[in-house]
């Protein structure tokens, strides 16, 4: 008996420290719409989130993305559908760090949010052109098993203030 207890404990922190994972930045919400109306529950709706990227100051993404509502939204056990899009802007003076300048860091993951409780998270991972000198975001969904090939990009060109 005792083994069990101690498995279901470490079954519910794995889970919890996931779930905390799932957000590495907060996103501020600028807005919502419906899209669906819910007889029980909250109504399906597209919510816009703005986040500013960590490691490069002066770029901040606008994110919008799919929430489903009804009982299962209200109490967090719905799947959000992998719809979303992303529109990043130069928003202040803009220094990259040396090891992106340098060529690295490219994939590295920005932002992500879970869109179900506990396998499937939209992700926004950011990409360096230096030839261009364009940062580049995406965002995509994904899943434990398997992902969705819908994403969408955003690309802030670097300017000299």
């Amino acid at each position: 008996m005792k083994r069990r207890g101690m498995r279901s404990k470490a079954f519910t922190l794995t889970t919890a420290a996931m779930l905390s994972a799932a957000s590495l930045i907060q996103a501020e919400e600028i807005g919502e719409v419906s899209t669906k109306f819910r007889m029980a529950g909250p109504n399906d709706k597209i919510v816009v989130e703005a986040f500013d990227d960590p490691r490069i100051p002066g770029a901040t993404c606008y994110l919008s993305r799919a929430k489903t509502g009804g009982l299962s939204g209200a109490v967090g056990l719905a799947e959000d559908t992998a719809d979303a899009s992303i529109a990043c802007r130069q928003t202040g003076p803009i220094k990259l760090p040396e090891d992106i300048a340098n060529g690295g860091g490219d994939g590295e993951e920005v932002f992500k949010e879970r869109a179900s409780i506990l396998f499937k998270t939209l992700q926004v991972v950011r990409f360096y052109d230096p030839r261009r000198r364009v940062i580049i975001y995406l965002t995509y969904s994904d899943r434990l098993v398997d992902g969705s090939p819908k994403n969408s990009i955003s690309v802030v060109p670097i300017r000299d203030y």
